[in-house]
């Protein structure tokens, strides 16, 4: 029942997502069409001022080339346009993204909650929430792996920003997970495995490690240790000193 409401409620947020990109990538190709046909004022202007230079007076000469340079920014502001477009395009979508996730989020953690007060405690039982949990791991990970690096901050700075009952409410992403699923070639990678940032990660102290962030599950973590922690690579570099 929770499902179906919360698929519902998505459902509807959507509904007019396609239109509105297609509005957006018609906007798009328009300024894409009037730069194309400005570049080629521009081209025809330089070849009529070279061929006619040497005829032109002094106040013609800067007549001419005030007509390029107004041609120019027109086809720079054309162009300024288009990358607000594609911006607010990009930051559309990435917004029903991160509400999707939320959403699984809440879900999980409520169908945690129901199995643990109905007492699954058989191994039938246990087996059951392990399963359930896997598949809404799977499903949140391949929508988390498709959001754009829209958020520039940190791996730690994010996760110092998540709630308590948010953070309760994520189980632990296992690198197998995340292997197969697309990635945005704009999104950074950490750790060793050299994977985006996903799951538990932890910060190494050494302010000079190359690679910084780290998943629990790459460097045999379970829970963050207390006091500084330095991943294998500056450890290793350290006792060679």
């Amino acid at each position: 029942m929770a499902t179906a409401i919360y698929l519902e409620h998505y459902l509807d947020s959507i509904e007019n997502l396609p239109c509105e990109l297609q509005r957006n990538f018609a906007l798009m190709r328009d300024l894409d069409n009037r730069t194309e046909e400005k570049k080629g004022e521009i081209d025809k202007l330089a070849e009529e001022y070279i061929a006619n230079v040497k005829n032109l007076a002094s106040e013609q000469r800067v007549e001419h080339l005030q007509k390029i340079q107004n041609a120019y920014s027109k086809c720079k502001e054309f162009s300024d346009d288009k990358v607000q477009l594609a911006m607010q395009t990009y930051e559309m979508v990435d917004k029903h993204i991160r509400r999707l996730d939320a959403d699984l989020a809440r879900f999980e953690n409520e169908l945690k909650e129901k199995l643990e007060v109905s007492g699954y405690e058989s191994t039938d039982g246990r087996g059951l929430k392990k399963s359930e949990s896997r598949g809404l791991r799977e499903k949140r990970g391949s929508r988390g792996r498709a959001r754009k690096g829209s958020d520039e901050e940190s791996p730690k700075k994010k996760r110092m920003k998540n709630s308590p009952d948010m953070s309760d409410a994520l189980l632990p992403v296992q690198p197998s997970d995340v292997l197969d699923m697309p990635v945005d070639p704009n999104e950074p990678t950490y750790c060793l495995c050299h994977q985006v940032s996903y799951g538990e990660m932890i910060g190494c102290d050494n302010p000079d490690c190359p690679i910084e962030w780290f998943h629990f599950a790459c460097v045999d973590l379970a829970t963050k240790p207390k006091g500084k922690w330095f991943c294998p690579r500056c450890t290793q570099d350290k006792k060679k000193k």
